[in-house]
């Protein structure tokens, strides 16, 4: 039970209010109280009754380890799913579990996070042994909160009544916790995957059992090919954030899944990676824009980045921008394994002296309320600021 105690201790979990309620804090779960967590069937009262599911229940003590997580930018086919999982080394089974869940990626503050909605019963077996035992954090799921991982609370911060930003849509936070799944940062039910326009049941979660899952994805790889699905390793994501010099897949949601699609890609070292050639032509122009001169930016932007910079020209306020610092730049944020919007030519940098990470900044507040007007956001406006940023928040269409 002292693993168990540990995981309560660790599940910081927020406010639990109704949307009725003010948003003051409910009381902690008493560490003590974690093993009766594990056979209660429901634990906390429904937060969004919009978006509940029915609670998992007791959890039974059935785990499995998180070997491989299989990602296509569409709903997989029975037949696929059947082959997949179907899959054999040397005659036995190379799948000894597996659960579909609908994966995608959202942003904040330049960082994009993966996102799975999955059935929180099924789920919670890949998790490893703490989490998957806490019931509260498996029914406030249920419930339609989202659980985020204690390594990002500092980066997925809530607003003052405990709600995640995901896009357009404000989800209260659940839970804080430990471990997890590899190469996901956020968790909520299906019903939060419909409302956030997810791809239903696009990926896949495997275990491998007593199979390599190295020789598990080479024989995946060899029915579909390669570029059909991206397939990490997670033991490699859990160490290092990535599975190096494999083909990887983007989906984000929301406003940007027009701008940017399925961005298709694979490290090459050095913090960079390489676009699929397909996707850069399709996404990523060179063209001329006031006062910048040429910029190579995404072509969905380019309207309004000219209609921004064309008011700023025309109040006067063109002398107040003397330095452009690129818009396309496909690489991950420096010292992580992040992507940025600068990878999907979505965001400039302007005005570099002056406006360094983590101050006020110089920037010029006429020329930051014309770029918002026009749809962009401000680094100036996060936790830790980005002052020289600007990037793509909604779409405007200029006329």
């Amino acid at each position: 039970m002292a693993g168990l105690a540990a995981a309560a201790a660790l599940l910081a979990l927020a406010a639990c209010g109704t949307p009725q309620e003010s948003g003051a804090p409910k009381p902690k779960p008493d560490p003590t109280d974690a093993a009766a967590t594990t056979t209660a069937t429901a634990t906390t009262a429904v937060a969004d009754p919009a978006h509940a599911v029915p609670p998992p229940g007791a959890f039974d003590g059935k785990q499995y380890g998180d070997d491989l997580l299989l990602v296509s930018q569409d709903t997989l086919s029975k037949d696929d799913l059947a082959a997949i999982t179907g899959v054999t080394v040397r005659g036995k089974p190379g799948v000894a579990a597996s659960t579909q869940l609908s994966y995608g990626q959202f942003t904040v503050e330049n960082k994009y996070f993966n996102i799975a909605a999955v059935d929180p019963a099924e789920y919670r077996r890949f998790t490893g042994n703490d989490s998957a035992r806490f019931q509260e954090q498996w029914d406030r799921i249920a419930g339609g909160e989202v659980a985020i991982p204690k390594r990002l609370e500092q980066e997925l911060v809530p607003d003052s009544k405990g709600y995640l930003a995901v896009d357009e849509e404000r989800i209260h936070i659940g839970a804080l916790f430990p471990g997890g799944v590899g190469g996901v940062d956020a968790v909520v039910n299906e019903k939060w995957g419909e409302t956030l326009g997810l791809p239903q049941d696009n990926a896949v979660l495997i275990n491998t059992g007593l199979s390599s899952p190295q020789v598990v994805r080479k024989k995946i790889e060899k029915a579909f090919g390669k570029e059909r699905f991206s397939i990490s390793a997670l033991d490699i994501v859990a160490q290092s954030g990535i599975d190096p010099g494999t083909y990887q897949q983007a989906i984000p949601v929301g406003a940007f899944s027009d701008a940017v699609g399925v961005y298709r890609y694979t490290p090459v070292g050095g913090g960079r990676i390489a676009p699929d050639a397909a996707w850069v032509k399709a996404h990523i122009v060179t063209e001329v824009v006031p006062i910048l001169g040429r910029v190579t930016c995404n072509r969905f932007m380019m309207p309004q980045l000219k209609a921004a910079l064309a008011e700023i020209q025309t109040t006067g306020l063109g002398d107040k921008i003397y330095q452009y610092s690129g818009c396309y730049n496909p690489r991950f944020i420096a010292g992580s394994t992040q992507l940025s919007n600068h990878s999907f030519g979505l965001a400039l940098d302007l005005n570099v002296p002056g406006n360094q990470r983590g101050t006020v900044g110089q920037m010029d507040r006429g020329i930051v309320a014309i770029f918002k007007k026009w749809g962009f956001a401000w680094g100036g406006d996060w936790a830790y600021t980005d002052p020289m940023h600007f990037e793509l928040a909604r779409i405007v269409n200029p006329g």
